[in-house]
């Protein structure tokens, strides 16, 4: 990186690193010791520092709180056998972090600043990168409102802030999800392409009743007719119909996932076809019933890649093959993960290194 983002370093007096059990790391209940803190003002970023992990004090005035002018990202850090430490495409994430801030009218950050800032939370808390298969560093960048404002309209000040979580897998098995054909993520003109706080506030509901009837995650289908599929509650969804991987194409009512991108690319790499089109639910139960669904999995920073291991629609549940018998995911994790653990060729440069 060039380092020329002037940032003040406060580092901890005392770190617990050695008081964390890695072998037992539950996905972001574990934060490092320091985070990043930026502040913008009178129409520019200012005021970076990295201080110790700690609790913040905001006005419970501010706009963010009242009217939701807040967003985020999710990246991930990975250490190589050699020692070299690696933040994976955080370019893709600097480009999705501004049309999130664009939609929400929010300051856009300039993307080597971004990025910058990244590299550096990362490496003065590289020592909490675990090396174990399957764990990386979730960097958790976002922003928020603060203005001291109880009225609707965008806010002139802004913070700034990356966490940083040392994480295992995000899902321990394949997944049992269901199909939702009444509650809606997003509509079309709305800001489901964007990684808004209140994106997932308004999802946790239905979330939750399919939690409690023992799913574990949902398909979120179209707003208008609920005939199409869009993405699951922390993935894009993706699918092998045919012979063919298929994955919803993207538009405002659907996350233009980083590992999505990822996962296409690699696919063509190996001369897999793909189709990104709009992808009916009736073709994915039909291809469950009749055997031409192969294959059908979540893609995101968290989840990576996570099997689907059913799939239920209007009280009907389709069990689909057992995931250790997949040849595309797992052929396409095992690639990945040779890319980002440092083990195999990176041949499109998505390391990016600290």
């Amino acid at each position: 990186m060039t380092d020329t983002l002037d940032i003040k370093i406060t580092k901890t007096s005392k770190s617990r690193l050695a008081e964390t059990d890695f072998s037992n790391l539950v996905f972001g209940r574990t934060f490092s010791d320091h985070m990043l803190v930026a502040d913008y003002s009178d129409g520019e970023w200012k005021n970076f520092e990295i201080v110790p992990y700690g609790e913040i004090t905001v006005s419970p005035g501010i706009s963010a709180l009242h009217y939701g002018q807040s967003f985020f990202e999710g990246i991930k850090a990975y250490k190589h056998g050699d020692g070299k430490v690696t933040i994976f495409r955080p370019d893709k994430n600097a480009l999705r972090f501004n049309k999130s801030a664009e939609r929400l009218c929010m300051p856009a950050m300039p993307e080597d600043v971004f990025l910058q800032s990244l590299a550096a939370i990362v490496d003065i808390d590289r020592d909490w990168i675990p090396t174990e298969q399957g764990h990386s560093l979730y960097i958790r960048p976002f922003m928020f409102a603060t203005d001291q404002y109880l009225g609707v309209a965008p806010s002139k000040t802004y913070k700034y802030m990356v966490l940083t979580c040392p994480v295992g897998p995000y899902f321990s098995k394949a997944l049992r999800v269901k199909i939702e054909t009444h509650y809606t993520r997003s509509a079309a003109g709305g800001m489901g392409f964007a990684k808004s706080s209140g994106n997932y506030g308004g999802s946790m509901f239905p979330a939750k009743k399919a939690t409690e009837e023992g799913f574990d995650q949902l398909i979120w289908t179209d707003a208008k007719e609920h005939k199409y599929i869009e993405e699951m509650g922390a993935a894009n969804a993706m699918f092998v119909l045919d012979g063919k991987l298929i994955t919803p194409l993207t538009q405002d009512t659907i996350l233009d996932g980083v590992t999505r991108d990822t996962v296409i690319t690699l696919a063509k790499d190996q001369g897999f076809p793909v189709e990104e089109r709009n992808v009916s639910v009736a073709e994915i139960i039909e291809g469950a019933k009749n055997g031409k669904l192969t294959d059908a999995f979540g893609a995101g920073t968290a989840a990576t890649i996570a099997p689907v291991g059913s799939i239920s629609h209007n009280g009907e549940e389709y069990t689909l093959i057992d995931p250790a018998q997949r040849d595309f995911s797992r052929k396409i994790l095992q690639t990945l993960d040779a890319i980002r653990y440092g083990t195999g060729p990176d041949t499109h440069g998505w390391n990016y290194f600290v």
